[in-house]
């Protein structure tokens, strides 16, 4: 177990034993990440230290939720750099284990979602939201916190936690936190890394299309799949990005859009600029 500042770095599952025994029962609350920490993550821990006694970081670059062909080896991973952002804020430990310690030789269980995973980033990630719904469960166990903070930009892998919580009767809150942005509308996201300025550019277009759904919807129209419709083909009509998908779904619980439900609605999308593939959403309330 190693400090940093007031803080510990823990990268074994005995050493955390250790560590959550000298808690004397006192609330945690957890906040899952794969690091290349931004302001966005740092975000969701000052969320969490307003809801527990002690807030624990993990950091873990989960292999179960890539696919072939994604980014596995290229995700960007800066230990130090994000040991030296979380000593700022106070918090209790740090979780960054091995692949060892998170999928021992013999492992063969995992979490499946069986309706929320197949679609959106599902269907062109097959397998993702198994790996994230593994992880996430794994970390509940080991920790037994009070609350788990997760940021809405991943908004579908959001209401997936939620609804596994709720379908494994788990005694822990889900809570989720504003997806946050650059100074130009981006949303922050590890992956920002791998652009340039010319594609960061670029990959704003899915914010402003979004941001023109929102503003089709608020003049009026409640047609979800004419809105819809509009916005690919504005994003069809960019040149340097790969549209992946663009919807609407009802917020609550990502179930079909329909006329009465557009204003409870939110538009999610995903494109890719280069060999990077981003995500971002717009609440329509």
């Amino acid at each position: 177990m190693v400090n940093f500042l007031n803080s510990k770095l823990i990268q074994n599952k005995s050493e955390l034993k250790e560590f959550l025994g000298k808690l004397n029962h006192q609330q945690i609350a957890l906040v899952p990440t794969m690091g290349a920490l931004h302001a966005g993550h740092l975000s969701l821990v000052e969320k969490a230290k307003t809801l527990a006694d002690q807030t624990v970081v993990s950091i873990y670059v989960n292999p179960s939720q890539f696919g072939e062909n994604e980014d596995l080896d290229s995700y960007p991973r800066t230990l130090e750099n994000d040991l030296a952002k979380l000593s700022d804020l106070g918090v209790s430990a740090v979780y960054a284990p091995g692949n060892e310690q998170v999928y021992p030789e013999g492992f063969q269980t995992y979490v499946y979602n069986n309706s929320l995973s197949n679609d959106l980033c599902g269907a062109s990630r097959p397998g993702h939201f198994q790996g994230v719904c593994t992880i996430v469960l794994k970390l509940i166990n080991l920790m037994q916190p009070k609350w788990v903070v997760f940021g809405k930009k991943d908004y579908q892998q959001y209401k997936i936690i939620e609804q596994m919580v709720r379908d494994l009767d788990l005694d822990t809150g889900i809570v989720g936190a504003d997806l946050v942005r650059d100074s130009h509308g981006l949303a922050l996201s590890s992956r920002n890394k791998n652009l340039n300025e010319d594609q960061k550019k670029l990959a704003l277009s899915l914010y402003q299309t979004l941001q023109l759904g929102k503003q089709i919807v608020q003049q009026g129209e409640r047609d979800p799949s004419r809105v819809v419709d509009i916005l690919k083909k504005k994003l069809l009509e960019v040149d340097g990005i790969t549209l992946d998908y663009l919807e609407m779904r009802q917020a609550d619980d990502l179930s079909a859009s329909s006329p009465d439900s557009v204003v409870d609605s939110i538009l999610l999308g995903a494109i890719k600029v280069g060999s990077t593939r981003l995500i971002d959403n717009m609440p329509l309330s």
